[in-house]
């Protein structure tokens, strides 16, 4: 079913008839209000969203060089041939 502008008007007409000229800034307050934290939220998500995709894997740090391991590790000295 399309949207047509007039179904708006009558619409607002309706809701003008129901409640009144003085409640109908309160629900324009409200509609703004709910609009903005829906915009907020959803600019949240999206934030957190993007940061979890261009976020970098971390690298584990090489292992520290104790002298247990460098004195059992041969050189490469010992191991080039001799001429």
């Amino acid at each position: 079913m399309p949207f047509h502008p007039l179904w708006l008007v009558v619409i607002l007409v309706i809701v003008l008839i129901i409640f009144g000229p003085g409640r109908l800034p309160e629900f324009g307050g409200a509609v703004g209000k709910a609009m903005r934290e829906f915009r907020k939220a959803s600019n949240e998500l999206t934030n957190e969203v993007t940061a979890a995709t261009q976020a970098k894997p971390e690298t584990p740090p090489a292992p520290a060089a104790t002298a247990e391991t460098t004195a059992q590790s041969p050189t490469s000295e010992a191991n080039s041939p001799k001429s």
